[in-house]
């Protein structure tokens, strides 16, 4: 199967519930054999963002209620240093958040998670828990990337360290034209999905 065929949405799916599960299994196959997480990312975020434009009986291209972004923040000790350039890992006084993979319009580059959070994605990364918000012009310190947002769900991305704790090392975003524009099927499969990107990456 082509890889771009991975976005294809069968006529079948009616639910939501199906619906994350049928890009559950396709994200499964283009990961598969890759470990790269820039190169994985990069594919989770087309996948998912063109599944969601192929599902029009909850998203769609109707115009209200369309997904307009869908990718990754990661931290920025990740990112390779440039040539010749010494790195500038996070530290514990200085952590923040650089703009990963992603599909839609163009983004903030940056995140500060501390010591100075702010946003959606900082509060899902520091609390390492999924923050779906219906309204984001009513959630304080919202970063309006885009100003046609108005809801907006972020899945932290954690990876399971040797000691036994979670570690965040960034976040997936997706933003909604509507207000109320997720709910917890989707929260249930997007956490899944993170789930199974961390799993597929060497960080």
């Amino acid at each position: 199967m082509p890889h771009a065929d991975a976005s294809l949405v069968p006529g079948n799916i009616k639910t939501k519930k199906d619906f994350w599960e049928h890009v559950y299994m396709q994200l499964k196959f283009l990961l598969d054999g890759q470990r790269n997480w820039v190169t994985n990312l990069a594919n989770a975020s087309s996948q998912i963002y063109n599944s969601l434009q192929a599902f029009p009986s909850h998203f769609g291209k109707d115009g209200t209620r369309v997904v307009n972004w869908c990718g990754f923040y990661v931290l920025d000790d990740l990112f390779p240093a440039p040539r010749g350039v010494a790195a500038t890992p996070s530290t514990d006084n200085h952590k923040r958040l650089l703009l990963g993979p992603f599909c839609g319009k163009p983004a903030c580059q940056f995140i500060s998670v501390h010591p100075r959070p702010r946003g959606v994605c900082a509060d899902a990364f520091n609390k390492r828990q999924t923050l779906l918000v219906p309204e984001v012009d009513l959630y304080p310190g919202h970063i309006a990337c885009d100003g046609e947002t108005k809801s907006e769900i972020v899945v932290p991305l954690l990876v399971l360290r040797p000691d036994g704790i979670e570690e965040a090392v960034g976040v997936l975003d997706l933003d909604c034209l509507a207000v109320g524009g997720f709910d917890n099927d989707d929260e249930i499969g997007l956490n899944r999905i993170a789930k199974l990107v961390v799993s597929s990456c060497d960080w």
